[in-house]
């Protein structure tokens, strides 16, 4: 069994094919680079490459895995959420080579592709507790199968990785942040700075970051005169400082939730043994080491993808696609493209309105 992946949900125009045993064949990921003028991704910008370069990227993907369109036994793609033009432009794409192939779509949420690679690339079994965090996202969910997800919690405002960007964003680093963030921490001092923990006393595993980026905001105003941080200069120490500081703060935020979050997941699934870190800022080192640790004190097996495969690929989209169509959930010609689609969108919370209680 084989199946073509098409991702291009943001800034990536990825492609991938795998096949049932685990094996990946062929990938192809073009990063667009003209959005780092703008210090973020301009959609209609980002429409356009997918449309100018998906076309070739599916080729070249053919190429490399020695195979042809022949060989598919079904094409997926990210169908949503994301930025509606380049999610069309995949999708349109995935369809078209469908009908052209009498070949099986599926419609595969990012989110799922996110969920899922973890199995992939670390043989993970369900149930298993997932953190997915990314620029867009932040979720505390127990995957319990294909399309069978329980909420644990959730971010309030900002996902972690917008935060990421838009600290970095203010202290002039560039785009994208997050790892531009991490490389500057590696030389700062992460305790100079105290930072708020938003939610720490609350009893559920929702979690929050706009106090936290307006906290880092607010030392940044005070190295000058007015509030246009754009005329702050900083010295590099400085910098470093304070990305480590929001770096740590970040990451005990996220993993005080989690924890909590594995409490329950212990108690209410005890079949399950990982936990899973999915999503961009899965990338973060810093945060992969503090996760690693929970999951020794809580008794589970931390698992990550490789860090190519936690920014957006077409791989973890093939993959989920896979998953999808082995239990016989293909899709019309007629899907249309969604530009919100919640990953948990038919299944219960847990207990309380605002997720899991301890």
């Amino acid at each position: 069994m084989i199946v073509l992946g098409i991702e291009s949900s943001c800034d990536e125009t990825a492609a991938a094919l795998v096949n049932e045993k685990k094996e990946i064949l062929a990938e192809t990921v073009l990063s667009q680079e003209e959005h780092k003028l703008y210090g973020g991704v301009v959609p209609e910008i980002a429409a356009r490459a997918h449309l100018n370069h998906i076309e070739d990227i599916i080729e070249h993907t053919f190429r490399k895995a020695g195979l042809e369109p022949k060989d598919l036994d079904a094409v997926a793609a990210t169908s949503g959420p994301g930025l509606i033009g380049g999610v069309v432009v995949g999708v349109m794409a995935a369809k078209a080579l469908a009908f052209a192939l009498n070949k099986p779509f599926v419609a595969v949420n990012h989110l799922e592709g996110h969920a899922l690679v973890a199995r992939l690339t670390n043989g993970v079994e369900y149930p298993y507790l997932l953190l997915l965090v990314s620029g867009g996202h932040c979720q505390i969910l127990v995957v319990k199968g294909v399309g069978r997800y329980e909420r644990l919690g959730t971010t309030i405002d900002d996902a972690a990785g917008e935060a990421f960007d838009k600290v970095a964003k203010m202290l002039g680093l560039g785009y994208p942040g997050g790892p531009m963030i991490e490389k500057s921490a590696a030389a700062g001092n992460e305790n100079r700075f105290v930072l708020p923990h938003p939610l720490r006393g609350s009893d559920d595993c929702n979690m929050s970051f706009s106090g936290l980026k307006t906290a880092v905001r607010k030392i940044i105003e005070s190295y000058g005169n007015d509030d246009n941080i754009e005329h702050v200069i900083l010295p590099q120490k400085d910098v470093a400082d304070i990305c480590a500081c929001f770096q740590k703060t970040a990451a005990e935020c996220l993993t005080e939730k989690t924890a909590r979050a594995a409490d329950y997941f212990r108690r209410r699934y005890p079949e399950g043994k990982h936990l899973v870190v999915a999503g961009g800022v899965a990338a973060n080192g810093y945060l992969r080491q503090k996760l690693m640790t929970l999951a020794e004190d809580k008794g589970l097996i931390f698992a990550a993808p490789p860090v190519r495969w936690c920014t957006d690929n077409g791989v973890m989209i093939a993959w989920a696609g896979l998953e999808r169509f082995a239990e016989g959930l293909t899709d019309g010609l007629d899907f249309k493209p969604r530009p919100r689609w919640p990953l948990d969108e038919n299944a219960p919370k847990a207990a309380g309105a605002g997720g899991v209680k301890a």
